[in-house]
């Protein structure tokens, strides 16, 4: 897993590529799902990457990216660590030549509620 950073001006920027970083061929959601789901991708590489004042995620090179990964991976960090929508879009970019990908990830952290406990 090879995240790197980034510096703009005083900011630090994690990038993160799914296809070199973590895999060609994500898929699922739950970590019981296979080694690639979302959850996994989001727990160990998506949300701690947040610890840096901007992160980059690109999704260009994997072969596809399924619903269910885009929705556990991009919509759980909300649903599961509480983050808010709106500091994301200030915080996150997401790239990709599939803009679909990009609109599907981000509608589901719109549409995602944090998990009361």
């Amino acid at each position: 897993m090879d995240a790197y950073f980034a510096t703009k001006g005083h900011d630090m920027t994690k990038v993160l590529n799914v296809a070199s970083d973590f895999s060609r061929s994500p898929s699922g959601r739950y970590v019981s799902d296979g080694p690639y789901s979302g959850e996994r991708f989001r727990e160990e590489l998506l949300f701690p990457a947040l610890q840096a004042d901007h992160v980059e995620v690109v999704l260009d090179g994997v072969l596809t990216l399924g619903s269910s990964f885009l929705e556990e991976a991009f919509g759980g960090l909300v649903r599961e660590h509480g983050l808010n929508p709106k500091e994301l879009r200030g915080r996150l970019k997401i790239r990709s030549r599939l803009h679909t990908y990009v609109q599907k990830a981000w509608t589901y952290m719109e549409s995602a509620r944090p998990r009361v406990v």
